[in-house]
């Protein structure tokens, strides 16, 4: 009916969705919208359906992609323990030291344990990893990026 080929109508929808998408993510103002589609080369009436659909549009989209983010589990509580083993048959004077660790974890509203076991050097490791990864969160490019997921 429109004699457009196919793959012209796709591109068309997947672009609107994008366009929207995109735009309820990031919660733009309605000025900022226009000058986005603005470029786009459309014409004023055009603009102003799009405007129009993506003000309408815009809290139901944010709703639906909440809902299609992942559900991860969330931190509950951690035990630990220390085993050193000093001696063995073989060996009379080893020190062999092992961290136990039980990390409860909540689930979709159920509780979950994790055991996990290592040696201290790693433990270690793991600890100035994550160290860095909290001192990475707040550097300026970290903070833009996480304030535009929200």
């Amino acid at each position: 009916k429109l004699n457009v080929g196919v793959d012209t109508i796709q591109h068309g929808v997947e672009g609107l969705t994008y366009l929207l998408t995109e735009s309820s993510k990031l919660m733009i103002s309605e000025i900022d919208f226009q000058d986005s589609i603005h470029v786009l080369g459309f014409s004023d009436e055009l603009n102003k359906l799009l405007l129009q659909l993506y003000l309408d549009n815009r809290k139901e989209i944010r709703s639906i992609l909440s809902e299609l983010a992942p559900k991860l589990p969330s931190y509950h509580s951690l035990e630990w323990r220390l085993d050193v083993q000093l001696a063995s048959r073989s060996l009379r004077q080893q020190i062999k030291p092992a961290v136990t660790l039980k990390l409860h974890l909540n689930e979709n509203e159920d509780r979950t344990a994790q055991v996990l076991q290592t040696d201290p050097s790693t433990l270690l490791h793991l600890i100035q990893q994550l160290e860095q990864a909290l001192g990475e969160m707040k550097t300026n490019h970290c903070r833009r990026i996480v304030r535009n997921m929200k």
